[in-house]
């Protein structure tokens, strides 16, 4: 069931009321079935890839909890590991790494028929697998005690807002939550219902008016150049922003609607100072998961130089990896990788020429050429995470360096009307408006300002805008086949 469906907006209204009607100790049977019946609405027979994951680690943490030592643990732990990963490996990654040891050895004239497991990508399957094991993981450690009942570890696992697109949440946040009583509070429905209307923004207007403008040229790479290309990658750079935080936002409000609490998934990456606070404002629930599961359990940044840039960059390696099944997801992830590697190599070294040219941390010319330095080495990542292939990347930054004159006018993106391409940087420009508002301070945002009259007449233009502009094809959210 995807979120901007006219099947959504039935089945939550009707959720909502039945859950507040119903005594305490039944609200999480209701929310299990409609987190089940949520999924099922995609592929029904996937559920019992959800079973799987749910029992295993119900009844591994159940055992890891009743031994004292970590030793007679790990067995338990990698029989979680073993399962989860596994299942993503099968689903999500045979056939990637069947093609890609087929291709080498191809190149040493080793011939064999290419093995491939023919089903479809399961939808969320990274995200609720990496929240089942983030509890499997925190059990193993002692940093949390095991859930005793199967229902409400269920529904931490499915939990219909987030579960096929997160935020990517922690058993020690999520699953005392369910254990609370919430009563109807319309202070915190009317918040949560303001969060789903701005993620509606982003993704119906902003993000779904962006798509066709980027598809046509991606999915074209060898039609285009110059201007064409670094506007369809500008357009990019926000549409996976809209499509992704929108749906984020969206998980969010619906569980405020509830009373539950999601974690702040994203925080307007784009005026980033440097990579590093790039990755602390973009897609958190999953930095902060390849954070605590990965890069420290490596060794972080406690050990010696060499090995501090290994942990890095392996963890943003596998971070790309997890995002799909491809390539350029992997480039993606070392050019972050690399990114942030050279600018700890060269921190001294910048701090020196920008105190020789007055460009303090405080200075706002300072400030605005480290945002900018920094969107524009994430927007020319995007290349690879958006091109269909890593030939295709390649062939676009090639070609987006090439300049005819007949560009340097409106008419430079093909078979698009000027007055679209407006509206698409208008659109832009509201959303990075009211981003550097918010920056400043939340509460001047239109959507929470103190005067009612500006709230009001904000809450009427955004649905309008929604109504007006919005695209209503139930096209999927980009991070599904994640």
């Amino acid at each position: 069931m995807l979120f901007n469906s006219l099947t959504f907006l039935l089945f939550f209204p009707i959720v909502v009321f039945i859950y507040f009607l119903l005594p305490y100790k039944y609200r999480w049977i209701l929310l299990l079935i409609a987190s089940y019946y949520f999924y099922m609405c995609w592929k029904a027979e996937y559920l019992i890839l959800i079973l799987i994951s749910t029992l295993v680690d119900y009844f591994v943490a159940i055992r890891m909890s009743e031994l004292p030592e970590k030793k007679e643990r790990k067995k338990y732990l990698y029989l979680s590991l073993l399962v989860n990963l596994g299942i993503l490996f099968g689903f999500k990654y045979f056939n990637f790494f069947s093609d890609s040891v087929h291709s080498v050895l191809n190149n040493f004239n080793i011939f064999y028929d290419n093995w491939h497991f023919n089903v479809l990508l399961p939808v969320g399957i990274s995200f609720y697998t990496f929240q089942t094991l983030s509890y499997s993981l925190d059990v193993y450690h002692g940093r949390i005690k095991a859930e005793k009942h199967l229902g409400l570890f269920a529904l931490y696992v499915s939990f219909f807002p987030q579960l096929v697109a997160g935020p990517i949440e922690r058993p020690d946040r999520l699953l005392p939550q369910f254990r609370e009583k919430f009563t109807f509070d319309v202070p915190r429905v009317v918040e949560g219902l303001k969060m789903m209307a701005w993620g509606f923004f982003m993704k119906l207007v902003i993000a779904d008016r962006l798509a066709p403008l980027v598809n046509q040229v991606y999915n074209h790479p060898d039609k285009y150049e110059g201007l064409t290309i670094m506007m369809a990658t500008f357009f990019f750079s926000f549409q996976i922003f809209c499509d992704f935080a929108g749906y984020s936002i969206i998980a969010r409000g619906a569980a405020k609607v509830m009373g539950y609490d999601l974690m702040e998934n994203f925080r307007r990456p784009y005026f980033a100072r440097s990579i590093r606070e790039f990755w602390q404002r973009w897609h958190i629930s999953l930095s902060t998961w390849f954070r605590d599961y990965v890069y420290i359990p490596l060794g972080g940044n406690r050990v010696v130089k060499w090995r501090w840039y290994y942990n890095l960059m392996i963890t943003f390696v596998v971070s790309g990896l997890w995002h799909g099944a491809n390539w350029t997801f992997v480039i993606w992830g070392f050019l972050h990788g690399f990114y942030l590697i050279f600018a700890i190599m060269t921190q001294d070294f910048r701090d020196k020429i920008n105190t020789r040219l007055g460009l303090s941390k405080d200075s706002f010319l300072g400030n605005f050429l480290q945002i900018t330095t920094t969107y524009l080495l994430a927007c020319f990542a995007w290349i690879f995470f958006r091109a269909n292939s890593v030939s295709d990347a390649f062939l676009l930054i090639q070609n987006m360096f090439y300049i005819p004159k007949s560009q340097l006018s409106w008419s430079f993106y093909p078979k698009l009307a000027p007055h679209s391409l407006a509206l698409a940087l208008v659109l832009i420009g509201i959303l990075t408006t009211y981003h550097a508002i918010e920056e400043w301070s939340k509460q001047n945002t239109p959507l929470y300002s103190t005067h009612l009259p500006i709230r009001w007449l904000t809450y009427v233009l955004l649905i309008a805008g929604i109504l007006g502009f919005g695209v209503f094809n139930s096209s999927d959210f980009i991070y599904f086949q994640f």
